[in-house]
């Protein structure tokens, strides 16, 4: 029989997985990406279809692009930045410890 894993275990046996910790990192960041425009679009009292006209895009690229669906370019987060009255800012960081 075998026996069951808890989430930590399998977690950890998928993450090494060649080609695994790059592809959890980049949903990572489509996920944060998307959490951190719905987060500013709500503070704003924004509809997805608000945010698409004044961003130029449709309201479905709008819900995908917050459910961390895409990987958007550079000149993308250029286009949510003044849509939500941000100023974009790209950075290099050291990895976390851990």
């Amino acid at each position: 029989m075998d026996e069951r894993k808890n989430w930590s275990d399998k977690r950890a046996e998928i993450l090494d997985r060649p080609g695994a910790g790059a592809a959890y990192d980049a949903a990572r960041i489509r996920f944060e990406l998307g959490a951190a425009v719905r987060e500013r679009r709500e503070a704003l009292g924004l509809t997805q279809s608000e945010l698409a006209d004044r961003a130029g895009l449709k309201q479905p690229a709008v819900a995908r692009f917050e459910a961390g669906g895409t990987m958007p370019t550079i000149p993308m987060l250029e286009r949510f930045a003044e849509a939500l009255e941000l100023r974009l800012r790209v950075e290099f960081a050291l990895p976390e410890a851990g």
